[in-house]
């Protein structure tokens, strides 16, 4: 079912993919209630930057709030009508998860209950909400189908978005609220994250400094550029979930239920060698990386690989930027950002 919405909330909108989308959004027409609460994570300063951009906008607001506070995310379900809520905020990383546990019970539990509630409580058409490719842990059926089973994590990470799939499953079937869950496969672009690999990596080339290339380059990634990533984003909120006629509980499929509920993985669907990406950058910038090889890290997985049939069949779309191409746009952007100033 399509549905056009007023009014959408974005959760995490000073972040990557949540800037992205709050942009496109805006020039759509919607009005934007953006959530953060610019935690420390990673440099603040670069989603103080991106916060600046779409403030300059006269239909976004910004809400400083965490969502673990549940006073704080009460009041501002209230505060307006909402037609959409798209839940981008999380405590992400994979390594991070080791040292720091609580971080993610807080933002990616106790704060996924704050948000199901305000859906439910007030009449939100329809929950999009942030997964990770990270759910599929210990799978190795390649490519990864939304219908495979995902019940062996390797990291506290997809531990919680695994459970943030259960509990809005659960919302779904209790309160009738139509819930879309987004397993995100390796997002890279322009304004991306400084812990993530391209990132890293393009600033230790520029400055000469070695790269630290895990289990010897002998990893696959399905990198999805950031506009694919919000098209995607985009087209699946305007579709509600229907339920479907064949589910069964004698053979459930984990990808679909009875309920109005429904995931999707958002990928390229064309794994990309780690040592290939590292070459792309090294053209894009014109220098050679000093690579530092390494074991593989607790937590990781040495291949992640998209089936996006179920996309493509329900909203139309494929991710196809070439890594090329987008790599070399994060470049450009990254001179101007950080080389130019």
């Amino acid at each position: 079912m399509q549905l056009e919405y007023k009014c959408a909330l974005v959760t995490g909108a000073a972040g990557f993919i949540g800037f992205h989308l709050s942009k496109r959004l805006l020039s759509e027409g919607y009005t934007i209630i953006g959530v953060d609460n610019l935690n420390d994570y990673y440099d603040p300063g670069i989603k103080m930057s991106r916060l600046d951009i779409l403030k300059a906008h006269p239909q976004f607001t910004f809400s400083r709030t965490d969502l673990s506070d549940k006073a704080g995310m009460e009041a501002l379900f209230k505060s307006t009508p909402i037609d959409v809520v798209v839940n981008l905020a999380a405590q992400a990383g994979v390594r991070y998860s080791l040292t720091n546990p609580q971080a993610y019970v807080e933002s990616n539990l106790v704060g996924f209950v704050n948000i199901l509630e305000g859906c439910r409580h007030n009449d939100v058409k329809h929950l999009v909400f942030a997964s990770s490719s990270s759910v599929y842990g210990a799978n190795t059926n390649m490519p990864f189908s939304v219908h495979h089973n995902v019940d062996h994590p390797v990291s506290l990470y997809a531990a919680s978005k695994k459970s943030n799939e259960l509990m809005a499953h659960t919302y779904s079937h209790l309160f009738d609220l139509p819930c879309t869950g987004l397993r995100f496969f390796t997002v890279y672009g322009p304004w991306g994250r400084p812990d993530m690999a391209l990132f890293l990596f393009t600033k230790a080339i520029i400055e000469d400094k070695p790269i630290d290339v895990f289990n010897h380059g002998k990893m696959k990634r399905d990198f999805t550029y950031i506009d694919d990533i919000v098209e995607g984003v985009v087209r699946v909120m305007k579709t509600v979930p229907d339920p479907n006629p064949q589910w069964s509980g004698n053979a459930p499929d984990p990808g679909t239920s009875y309920a109005r509920y429904k995931i999707y993985n958002i990928g390229n669907n064309q794994p990309v060698e780690l040592l290939d990406f590292i070459q792309a950058i090294e053209v894009a910038i014109g220098k050679k990386a000093v690579k530092n090889f390494m074991d593989i890290q607790p937590g990781d997985v040495p291949a992640t690989y998209a089936d996006v049939d179920d996309l493509i069949q329900d909203v139309g779309f494929k991710p196809a930027t070439p890594i090329d191409v987008g790599i070399g746009k994060f470049v450009e952007w990254y001179k101007d950002y950080y080389c130019n100033q």
